[in-house]
């Protein structure tokens, strides 16, 4: 390789070598200026202003993850759909505009029929409610099973 190939790449050289000595240097600089006198108080996990009360290791519910994650489904599926709505036009302007389209309804009723799947499973209700029905039946199921 010759000099002048090496010499394309000095600027970055010398960003990445700037960069590197300011955050040394942010971290010395506040290092020698802050206060160290720590104290049992200063030391004590926080955690919104509240006093830590019993053991951090508790469960939670397991319906706080499914929404959770079917939120990040269709928040991924929002960030998906915005690249093809921009190039549709070009699509369509070569001919393939109703082989995207449909591509694209499909994607969409994928993802309808999962979130209709997850709302009638009760996955998206805070509270579950019980009716007399279901209780009635879930009773019933178990004192088959005790007979068989």
């Amino acid at each position: 390789m010759s000099a002048y190939n090496l010499n394309v790449y000095m600027p970055v050289v010398i960003l990445v070598a700037i960069a590197i000595v300011m955050v040394v240097g942010a971290l010395l600089v506040g290092k020698l200026l802050r206060p160290h006198n720590p104290t049992a108080l200063k030391e004590q996990a926080y955690e919104c202003g509240e006093e830590p009360v019993g053991s951090a290791w508790s469960n939670f519910n397991v319906r706080f993850y499914v929404v959770s994650l079917v939120f990040i489904i269709f928040d991924v599926e929002g960030a998906l759909m915005l690249p093809v709505a921009v190039v549709f036009r070009k699509f369509q302007g070569i001919g393939n505009g109703a082989v995207v389209l449909g591509s694209f309804l499909l994607f969409i009723g994928i993802l309808v029929s999962g979130i209709v799947y997850c709302w009638r499973k009760g996955d998206l209700d805070w509270v579950k409610s019980f009716t007399l029905n279901s209780y009635n039946e879930d009773r019933d199921q178990i004192a088959e099973s005790k007979t068989a």
